[in-house]
């Protein structure tokens, strides 16, 4: 978890009740501070943190190790679930990712892409600027020919306030090199658009 200065988040979120013209020390309330401060932790857990960590041990695309002994042919890990925090409004938004790459040099273990997303999703975000934080490592980390990030996410602050559009969601995407246009990338969205109406 994040290293968050959580006296102060419990102090604000005192102060935030006692502004609302609640009592912090009702019932129902009195641990609500601390509550606060340790889903602060959990939710920006990814300040100041790297997500090229996650991708620091990779497999040569023509050792042993790499399954077919992989020549470029895409990799695309679907409905990777997460949860950010829209800096707007500090309310949760939910949603996948999916992430295409086509392999350079090397490729990673499909855990460790979770763990990128995880780790820029831990921190006051923008869907929009989440989509290229996420593109942008995988870019950097794996040097691929190619990389598509999609987000399809749900934001509270539009299904809980102001037009309350409870059934809306918001797709974001960005790509780098081979994937940027042609067929290679209409294939990959069709994959990742099979994918997503094979459950509906």
């Amino acid at each position: 978890m994040a290293d968050v200065d959580r006296r102060r988040i419990e102090s604000a979120v005192t102060e935030l009740l006692l502004a609302i013209g609640e009592d912090p020390g009702r019932d129902g309330l009195e641990s609500t501070p601390q509550r606060v401060a340790e889903a602060y932790a959990e939710f920006f857990g990814g300040v100041g943190a790297d997500p090229l960590e996650h991708l620091r041990e990779t497999i040569p695309t023509g050792s042993p190790d790499a399954v077919g002994q992989l020549t470029g042919e895409t990799v695309i890990v679907r409905d990777i679930a997460f949860r950010s925090v829209c800096e707007h409004h500090l309310l949760p938004f939910v949603g996948v990712a999916h992430i295409a790459y086509i392999p350079g040099d090397a490729v990673v273990g499909l855990g460790r892409l979770p763990r990128v997303v995880d780790t820029l999703a831990s921190r006051p975000q923008v869907q929009e600027r989440l989509t290229e934080q996420i593109a942008g490592a995988i870019d950097e980390g794996l040097a691929p020919r190619g990389v598509l990030v999609v987000l399809d996410a749900s934001h509270q602050c539009v299904t809980t306030r102001g037009a309350r559009q409870t059934a809306s969601s918001t797709v974001t995407v960005a790509s780098r090199g081979d994937l940027r246009s042609g067929s290679a990338r209409s294939d990959v969205i069709a994959l990742i658009g099979a994918g997503v109406q094979g459950r509906s």
